[in-house]
């Protein structure tokens, strides 16, 4: 492969990076030391891109070191590197076979880079992962005091709700202030649609940073509420929505539920698929990929939320 044309792929652990070239591989320390390794052995080699795992927030460093490097970066989905080996026949797992997959998977699918977020957006994820765990930690502690008897633990976990309630609110009041600072116009056009609060604009403007440069069928599948047909000869089965980003399909979820009971195109349509038989779970999903469609095309066309327009079937 010609210099400028390189890939090279990047096997991300909690401690090292196993990097592949075309022509070698080697091992450098995942730490700040590590990463200036990195770099100075990659700049003589131009490569068009690199590509590596999403890893639970292990490659966060490697990424922006990287693109502050000028080297494109992308962060491809971690499932999408294991069917790729193992339709290559990649049974052998280890570092180093992964990273050089990895490139192989670079070379031949030229994923699109995954450009770094600002500072004010990255601060604005944060904030948004953090009301998440927070939410999941309040959930685990509300199914333990449901199934504990034992009033002193019961107790204990009342206590410990309230602390939690109160960190996530001071998170969600974070979280307000940080939207009026930096995307006060983006806010004000996604709460023009009904069911759309600040919690669910802040999670779609710091989740879905493509939204408004998507087409419907791009937006609703990287949401995972695109329906996927499964028929086969004469068989013909459900289809069935898979994949996506479960946290904007949790708040989408509630957006949606909300939106559904004001009177407007979105419960109008609920109310037809509910008298076509369609259980509400599954008209509520399809209330959700017309909602986020919607969202997409107002944000594509700057346009605020008014019932009068079109709305997409």
């Amino acid at each position: 492969m010609d210099q400028g044309n390189l890939v090279v792929g990047i096997d991300v652990a909690k401690n090292s990076l196993e990097v592949a070239t075309e022509r070698e591989s080697f091992t450098v320390d995942n730490d700040e030391q590590g990463l200036e390794q990195l770099i100075a052995r990659l700049l003589p080699l131009k490569p068009e891109l690199v590509v590596l795992e999403a890893s639970g927030g292990y490659e966060k460093a490697a990424w922006l070191a990287l693109w502050s490097a000028g080297i494109k970066v992308a962060r491809i989905n971690p499932r999408d590197a294991y069917h790729f080996a193992q339709a290559s026949r990649q049974l052998a797992k280890t570092d180093r076979l992964d990273a050089q997959g990895l490139r192989r998977f670079g070379e031949q699918l030229r994923p699109a880079p995954t450009p770094v977020p600002s500072d004010a957006d990255q601060e604005l994820q944060e904030l948004v992962r953090r009301r998440q765990q927070l939410v999941g930690i309040i959930t685990a502690e509300r199914n333990r005091q449901q199934q504990t008897r034992n009033p002193t633990i019961r107790k204990s976990i009342e206590r410990t709700i309230r602390n939690l309630q109160r960190e996530k609110g001071a998170i969600e009041h974070a979280i307000g202030h940080k939207l009026e600072q930096q995307s006060s116009k983006r806010v004000a056009l996604l709460e023009s649609m009904p069911g759309v609060g600040r919690v669910t604009s802040a999670i779609l403007i710091a989740r879905l940073p493509e939204l408004g440069s998507l087409s419907a069928r791009e937006v609703a599948a990287l949401v995972g509420v695109a329906p996927f047909t499964r028929h086969s000869g004469k068989w013909r089965g459900e289809s069935h929505i898979f994949g996506g980003r479960a946290d904007l399909r949790c708040a989408l979820y509630m957006a949606a539920h909300n939106a559904v009971r004001c009177a407007g195109p979105l419960r109008d349509f609920y109310q037809r698929l509910r008298a076509a038989g369609k259980a509400r779970p599954q008209a509520l999903t399809a209330c959700i990929r017309k909602l986020i469609v919607i969202l997409n095309a107002m944000v594509k066309h700057d346009t605020h939320w008014s019932p009068q327009c079109p709305t997409p079937a």
